[in-house]
């Protein structure tokens, strides 16, 4: 291979590792509606995540309550090597000594094994049988953490992804005011070169030009920040490319709104999650009771002993069996006030998540109330802004025409030109206003 094809090889190689390269950088593509993305952050976001390994975490919890219940099987093998044979001492009256006497004795053989099998099952307890009752709750518990997590992140997405819609519709709103302002651009020079107009009249139009550019570049960059926490928000990789699909108008924010009388309490997740919390209360309330009662448990051993002079278990002799079965009772007695103070301090913490729930109820009434009451508001405003709009538009138009036929001036289009990016302005508020509004009332009454 000659030099000049050593190059071209070379060239390509660095082409392929390049095109390589752009193509791993390259993210995947994501055209999402509103509840795709809320879809998406279900499977992909961390909080989520760990809310669902909670759940396991309590299964597993659940198995080791489930645990002592059942029998405890123990398998017992030891070997001793007494180096010094343990001495007893034995009264001397039996081997016809004086009384107050005592002769030294050793019993036994320097090897000894032992092998065998222990059970113990518990017939009652009643901590355990409270355990077992509160596996059930505890699951579904630690489910319901993963419902109100789930409608958090929901609330969030709906509320970043039309804000996203909203700059979408503003960034719409100044291109449009661009494509009058160079217009009205062209249209002057044409008027400076018959020398209607004076160079003056040019220029404060480039400079009305010149801002909106700004703005518009400020814009983008507040959409490019929030695609990146919406990203953020539903788990998606920085590098994948985010399409809102979904379009914000007047229309969406009012269909299927219903304002309904009629509201349950126990609609609303965080409601649930809080008088579950109250039934492990309970249950624990329960527990501490149950430890003033005995405990009965049912014990049973078989082993098998040997000994020996040599080491050489595994050879011939005898292995003598021991066994036995036995019922333990246990009656709590005196604890030195320690069950009392578990009892009492259950009752106080049940207080305070009856506190909570009687709190989030006023918390829920104020959250609808208010929900409703912007969402009035935010609609009406709505309606209005979009008439003064659509009224500043008309102005601006009319003062460009009449500039255009010499009886107006720069300084009153300049002037409808404030007035029309201001009702824009306004109106982009108020668009997002109302639909932040429904959501946050849909999420008040437990149905976003």
């Amino acid at each position: 291979m000659n030099q000049k094809t050593m190059k071209a090889f070379a060239w390509i190689v660095c082409l392929l590792f390049a095109a390589s390269t752009a193509m791993a950088q390259t993210g995947v593509k994501h055209a999402f509606t509103v509840k795709e993305c809320v879809d998406y952050a279900h499977k992909n976001n961390v909080q989520v995540k760990n809310a669902l390994l909670n759940v396991k975490i309590q299964q597993e919890i659940n198995r080791d309550v489930t645990s002592a219940a059942l029998p405890t099987v123990s398998g017992v093998i030891s070997g001793n090597d007494y180096l010094k044979i343990p001495t007893s001492l034995l009264p001397g009256e039996i081997f016809q000594q004086p009384a107050g006497t005592f002769i030294p004795v050793q019993f036994g053989t320097k090897y000894n094994a032992n092998a065998g099998l222990q059970i113990q099952q518990i017939l009652f307890d009643g901590q355990v049988f409270v355990g077992l009752q509160a596996r059930s709750t505890s699951i579904a518990f630690s489910n319901k953490n993963v419902e109100v997590t789930e409608e958090m992140i929901k609330t969030n997405v709906y509320k970043i992804y039309y804000q996203l819609v909203a700059s979408k519709t503003q960034i719409s709103i100044i291109d449009a005011n661009l494509d009058r302002l160079n217009k009205l651009q062209a249209d002057t020079k044409v008027m400076y070169q018959n020398g209607f107009v004076e160079k003056l009249d040019i220029d404060k139009i480039s400079v009305q030009i010149s801002n909106l550019e700004t703005e518009k570049l400020k814009a983008l960059n507040s959409i490019d920040i929030g695609y990146h926490a919406l990203k953020t928000l539903i788990g998606m990789p920085t590098k994948d490319e985010l399409v809102l699909t979904e379009e914000l108008t007047e229309d969406k924010i009012t269909k299927d709104f219903l304002s309904d009388t009629a509201f349950n309490y126990s609609i609303r997740k965080d409601f649930q999650y809080l008088d579950l919390a109250k039934q492990l209360n309970e249950l624990n309330i329960k527990r501490y009771r149950m430890s003033y009662l005995p405990t009965l448990a049912l014990s049973g051993s078989y082993t098998k002993n040997a000994q020996r002079k040599q080491f050489d278990f595994f050879g011939k002799g005898d292995w003598y069996t021991t066994s036995f079965v036995g019922v333990n009772l246990s009656v709590p007695i005196f604890s030195g006030y320690s069950k009392a103070a578990k009892v009492t301090k259950s009752k106080f913490e049940l207080q305070q998540t009856e506190n909570q729930i009687e709190n989030l109820k006023l918390t829920i009434d104020n959250e609808i109330e208010t929900a409703k009451l912007n969402f009035n508001a935010a609609t009406i405003t709505l309606a209005y802004q979009k008439k003064n709009m659509a009224l500043a538009e008309n102005v601006f138009n009319q003062t460009q025409k009449k500039f255009q036929l010499g009886t107006g001036s720069n300084t009153e289009i300049t002037a409808a030109q404030t007035d029309l990016r201001t009702a824009q302005a306004n109106y982009i508020n108020a668009l997002y206003t109302a639909i932040i509004a429904k959501v946050d009332y849909y999420k008040a009454t437990g149905k976003l």
